[in-house]
């Protein structure tokens, strides 16, 4: 299947990739099914699409190579509406905020997109301690990598 990318133009997925976010994403409450694309090779950055709204896509990053102290817990609702059974089953993202050059940019910890790669859904978690995490935290550089 086809689909028109927000940053990619055309590109082909297959129908097991779909993800699905049964309650959207915070702001976009009808928009449920989304693909995840990779970026860029050298970087850990993909693009979460929806394949309802070609306009609608998010850059994300794996926040641990920003922050490898990053860590968080999902409640037991979480873990029940995203049927998670193994953690090995979970991977975490953050949205970007792109700006002019990457290392302006930034990314929000305290809400990141969990998803159960297994059962291929996905959900926006806003977490309730916001003192520890902030919601524009600069990525910088990859930590562990040369400046």
């Amino acid at each position: 299947m086809n689909i028109e990318t927000k940053f990619l133009g055309a590109v082909e997925i297959k129908e097991e990739d779909i993800l699905t976010f049964k309650e959207g994403l915070p702001g976009f409450s009808d928009t449920q099914r989304f693909v995840l694309l990779p970026l860029d090779s050298d970087l850990p950055l993909a693009l979460l699409q929806s394949i309802e709204q070609q306009e609608l896509g998010f850059v994300l990053a794996y926040p641990f190579a920003f922050k490898k102290d990053y860590t968080f817990e999902l409640g037991e609702e979480e873990k029940s509406e995203l049927q998670i059974e193994q953690e090995e089953d979970v991977i975490a993202y953050t949205i970007v905020t792109l700006k002019e050059t990457f290392q302006e940019s930034t990314m929000n910890l305290l809400a990141p997109v969990v998803i159960n790669t297994r059962k291929k859904l996905g959900k926006q978690i806003v977490l309730q301690d916001s003192a520890v995490y902030p919601l524009r935290h600069p990525i910088g550089v990859m930590e562990g990598s040369a400046e």
